[in-house]
């Protein structure tokens, strides 16, 4: 049971951290559930790159900027 509330924790911590989760003002319609699964997609993809040791929200900065990188989160291997 505590591994299940330590795993659940991890990943809500990095949610919250990386993309400010818990301060999202989303309530109307399927739109929480929408951008809840966009938020960990970018997430995941964040941590497959290995191209960079930056931090997750680092990266996330990064991409939003860095065409080279967005495409290689994108389509890794092109």
């Amino acid at each position: 049971m505590r591994h299940h509330w330590a795993v659940e924790y991890k990943l809500h911590w990095v949610l919250d951290v990386t993309f400010r989760e818990d301060e999202s003002r989303i309530r109307r319609g399927n739109g929480p559930e929408v951008m809840s699964s966009m938020r960990r997609l970018t997430l995941n993809l964040l941590k497959q790159n290995t191209t960079s040791k930056a931090s997750m929200r680092r990266k996330r900065k990064i991409a939003i900027m860095d065409d080279t990188l967005r495409s290689e989160l994108i389509c890794p291997g092109n």
